[in-house]
């Protein structure tokens, strides 16, 4: 009798998530400039605490993560009970799928947000329902139009990746009491901190019971390659998603080093300040090359080519002069690249390169 094993519906549907490319084929010293990273990595206060967590590499880690999210509440004026940390902020949106979505439920997202939304919603059985934005800004009217009483999650990026823009609070708070009795608003925050003055939502969520934020220590604080992040909502909510979490989820290192980034303020504002002062630099310099951009409230810019065609020829380009950014086709913007901002020779290698192949275009 043979027997054939098959994975949950939905799942064989998934096309595998693609991080930003790092080599280029023959090109040995190449900067990356498609992953959204720090490119002043972490703070030396990150540094030193996981130098330090390496002496007890014998030992399990913490699974309430106390230390962590008290220092997490300390800085942000949370309650630290309310907070939960995962594997990256990408864990704690799987978390959130598994919990509260699944067979018959709508799960809504916008037609350029984070392409793990629609992920999480087919690994759960979930329908993924894509919302149009309005010139490449989330729509709340749109949003608000799609929901029915299937709808359980709703998924928003702000600012959004890859576009970079975002909406105010007014507009958030509308789209938070707009939402039907079963149904989650999720704020995915991995760049609110490139925002100054921005909470993520924090002040939403204190005064209501069916919005949840994700923060990630990947992009400002420098920690990608640790893979930690946090979440922060009712307690009803938190409560669940720590159920379903692994207990060892999070390594010593990880913790450590996020718990001493968090308390790094000087690091944090030191990011803000030189990537508020490059994005403005770099969009005028694309702009004046006739690449336009979107106002940027994150740590890169999508910038707009007249064509898919050109966008390709100026990748191929930039990638044989060693410069990696990331082409965006994947989120229905084919005529566009993604380019993070990175310290100041990056801005200005990238500025040069892509004057250099709008000259040779003509």
């Amino acid at each position: 009798m043979t027997q054939k094993i098959e994975p949950q519906p939905g799942i064989l549907d998934i096309a595998p998530y693609q991080g930003g490319a790092s080599k280029v084929a023959g090109v040995s010293d190449v900067v990356k400039l498609s992953s959204n990273e720090n490119p002043y990595g972490p703070g030396d206060a990150a540094i030193k605490a996981y130098r330090d967590a390496s002496h007890n590499l014998h030992r399990y880690p913490s699974t309430d993560h106390a230390e962590l999210r008290a220092a997490i509440a300390e800085v942000h004026g949370l309650e630290a009970d309310r907070i939960i940390c995962g594997v990256g902020s990408d864990e704690i949106l799987t978390l959130l799928a598994q919990a509260y979505a699944g067979p018959g439920d709508e799960v809504l997202f916008t037609e350029h947000g984070f392409g793990l939304y629609k992920i999480n919603a087919q690994a759960v059985g979930a329908i993924p329902v894509e919302v149009a934005e309005r010139e490449r800004i989330t729509d709340v009217e749109a949003l608000i139009g799609a929901m029915t009483e299937r709808t359980r999650l709703v998924f928003i990026a702000n600012p959004n990746n890859p576009t970079g823009t975002m909406i105010g609070a007014n507009e958030v708070a509308r789209l938070a009491d707009s939402l039907p009795p079963k149904a989650l608003l999720v704020l995915d925050g991995a760049y609110a901190e490139y925002v100054e003055g921005h909470d993520g939502g924090a002040g939403l969520i204190d005064s209501r019971e069916n919005v949840v934020m994700t923060r990630t220590f990947s992009k400002i604080y420098g920690l990608g390659g640790l893979r930690i992040g946090w979440g922060y909502g009712p307690a009803h909510v938190i409560d669940v998603l720590n159920r379903i979490r692994g207990p060892f989820n999070l390594s010593s290192g990880a913790l450590a080093a996020a718990t001493a980034a968090v308390r790094d303020r000087d690091h944090v504002q030191k990011s803000r300040r030189e990537n508020t002062r490059l994005r403005a630099w770099l969009a005028e310099a694309l702009a004046e090359l006739g690449v336009p951009s979107d106002s940027s409230c994150g740590n890169f810019l999508l910038a707009r080519f007249a064509s898919e065609e050109e966008a390709i020829a100026c990748d191929l380009y930039l990638k044989s002069q060693g410069l990696i950014v990331r082409p965006v086709g994947s989120y229905k913007l084919p005529h566009c690249l993604r380019i993070t901002i990175g310290d100041e020779s990056s801005c200005r290698r990238i500025a040069h390169a892509v004057g250099q192949f709008k000259g040779g275009a003509r």
